[in-house]
């Protein structure tokens, strides 16, 4: 069994390069492989699945064209939370909860987008919780469009005030919520994104030793994993 993951690649339209990379990623990878994990932030925002953006639409028709290829697999992270039942259906996919254990080659591969580890960043634990809860995203879901858009940017613009100020280690995962939450899904193979810090580590799991792999953001390249037996973490210029 061959399978792909990605993450972190806020797609938007100021930035048309990410969303060809990965059509280019879908067409080359996609047609041998047995599933597509995207494992959150495929896009910067989701303002629901009745966007008619032109962003939007191209984001349903390049993920469309995946699931033809192959199985799609969808993971809701701190941007694309607003991502329903709706939108997995007009692009052929599916939503996976946070966190997922994969089965490939007979292997439990422990998925999660990576936000939920980072505990130390109190501040951003206490948001996350507001707006993965039904009420909140009932209430912004039944605004207008325009409405949401304006929520979104100043959002967006909050977001990049309050990370300047914060070390850099708070927003990085915290070492034994990895561990912790390695033990209780009962893997020793860990594949996350979310902090774009892309590399392997060895995890201590008591009387053995996992691996982490992190996958990176898709800026000046795009970052994704095959796993084929073992993962291969790797990139590919934008």
């Amino acid at each position: 069994m061959t399978a792909l993951f990605v993450s972190d690649l806020h797609i938007d339209a100021e930035r048309p390069h990410v969303l060809q990379g990965l059509k280019c990623l879908v067409e080359r990878e996609a047609p041998s492989a047995d599933a597509l994990y995207i494992l959150g932030d495929l896009v910067e925002v989701w303002i629901g699945d009745d966007d008619d953006s032109e962003i939007a639409q191209a984001v349903r028709e390049a993920l469309s064209r995946a699931a033809r290829l192959c199985p799609l697999r969808i993971m809701h992270g701190n941007r694309d939370f607003l991502f329903g039942q709706r939108f997995a259906r007009d692009v052929g996919g599916e939503l996976i909860d946070d966190p997922h254990v994969a089965e490939i080659d007979g292997q439990r591969v422990l998925l999660t987008h990576g936000d939920a580890l980072c505990t130390a960043d109190t501040a951003y634990q206490l948001a996350r919780r507001l707006f993965r809860s039904e009420a909140w995203q009932q209430d912004i879901l039944g605004k207008s469009l325009e409405e949401r858009r304006e929520l979104a940017r100043q959002m967006r613009e909050e977001s990049k005030r309050a990370n300047a100020n914060k070390a850099q280690n708070i927003m990085d995962v915290t070492p034994g919520e990895v561990v912790a939450l390695m033990q209780r899904m009962g893997c020793t193979t860990l594949i996350h994104g979310h902090t774009h810090r892309p590399g392997v580590s060895d995890v201590p799991l008591g009387d053995t030793t996992g691996t982490r792999y992190v996958l990176g953001d898709w800026d000046r390249c795009g970052w994704f994993i095959r796993f084929c037996g073992t993962p291969e973490l790797k990139c590919f210029p934008l």
